[in-house]
């Protein structure tokens, strides 16, 4: 998700010749616009993958360390993996982004279990 969204980053300020920086839009032959809705929307969803993906691998990396089954720490990776794909797309075209509740759900779960785990 955070490649695609960076990817997706890049072709929208080059295409749109549209930059923050000034060295790089003389660069490229563009202009500066910090306010381009398409490349802001990029690099919202961008943040907001950073914002939910770090947290996720910090509990991950805990999780791993409650001994849990293979099947169930393979269903909590893949379930927040597609959860975070779906949201990223759904952010990128402006559609309804509920798929972040499973991704928020899979650290509660995480994070629950770790709780009960080290208690």
């Amino acid at each position: 998700a955070v490649v695609s969204t960076q990817s997706t980053g890049a072709y929208h300020r080059i295409t749109k010749k549209v930059f923050t920086n000034p060295e790089d839009a003389a660069k490229h032959g563009g202009s500066v616009d910090r306010d381009n809705e398409s490349v802001e929307r990029t690099r919202r969803a961008h943040l907001n993958d950073m914002e939910n993906i770090i947290p996720f691998l910090v509990l991950a990396l805990l999780y791993i360390t409650t001994g849990p089954s293979y099947t169930m720490a393979l269903w909590h990776f893949r379930v927040f993996a597609v959860a975070r794909f779906t949201h990223t797309i759904c952010y990128l075209n402006a559609l309804p982004r509920s798929a972040f509740l499973f991704g928020l759900l899979v650290n509660i779960s995480m994070g629950v279990q770790c709780i009960m785990h080290f208690m």
